[in-house]
């Protein structure tokens, strides 16, 4: 890892993952979804099918970026994952009950510490950006429910491949004006902070769950707790 002083010298602007890492997925889906499942009758538990939904999600945006055939949007992808997991649990539905469902993502509130962080992290100097792997709309939708401007707000559209394809890193490091190596990216997903890494950014893993990095060569500069704990550290100095 990077010496801290070093990097907060160096880094220009961070580069911030959305879903997972700025906004509470898991706990505000599990919300969402625990009505309408027992309203369907389901009898399972509410945070293992959003588990499910959001491994299902991932495998079909890795297939995607990997089959290289014209970029497929978050929400399709989205539905696909949603109407998998339904039939894994048998539950009858509509296409305006799925539709319902991803449109959930929308409307994901920050974690605790976030907004603070990001103030403490913009009055240190710093840009703030996100780039994630929803649709531009999806974004937008977002904006209100996060209660933080941030300078740039990037979909990985902008690039045609879903994180963690080499290309999406790029396309936010051009529009941010930044060399990449002056870009710090933030995520609590090892995949996505080892894409940065690879494509030349550093990288600041965010280790919610306390879980221990994957062995790769492609190591995070920072692991932090949370966001208060990364801004602290950056800001020190």
């Amino acid at each position: 890892m990077d010496d801290i002083g070093v990097l907060s010298r160096e880094i220009k602007v961070l580069v911030f993952d959305l879903y997972g890492t700025i906004v509470d997925m898991q706990k505000d889906l599990t919300e969402a979804a625990t009505p309408f499942l027992k309203e369907k009758g389901w009898a399972g538990d509410p945070h293992r099918f959003v588990t499910w939904w959001r491994r299902a999600h991932f495998e079909n945006l890795m297939i995607d970026a990997l089959c290289d055939k014209g970029h497929t949007p978050y929400r399709q992808i989205g539905h696909r994952a949603v109407s998998y997991v339904m039939d894994r649990s048998g539950i009858s539905c509509t296409q305006e009950e799925v539709r319902w469902l991803i449109s959930r993502i929308e409307v994901l509130k920050p974690f605790p510490e976030i907004v603070e962080a990001l103030e403490c992290l913009r009055e240190g100097g710093f840009k703030l950006a996100i780039l994630s792997n929803g649709d531009r709309d999806m974004l937008e939708a977002a904006k209100p429910h996060i209660d933080f401007s941030f300078d740039h707000v990037i979909s990985v559209q902008e690039a045609g491949y879903f994180k963690p394809h080499w290309k999406a890193y790029a396309a936010a490091a051009a529009l941010v004006g930044e060399e990449r190596t002056s870009c710090l990216f933030v995520a609590s997903h090892a995949f996505d902070c080892i894409g940065a890494k690879s494509f030349g950014m550093r990288t600041a893993f965010i280790d919610r769950r306390k879980r221990p990095f994957v062995e790769t060569p492609h190591q995070p500069d920072i692991i932090a707790t949370d966001m208060s704990e990364l801004a602290a550290s950056l800001t020190a100095s």
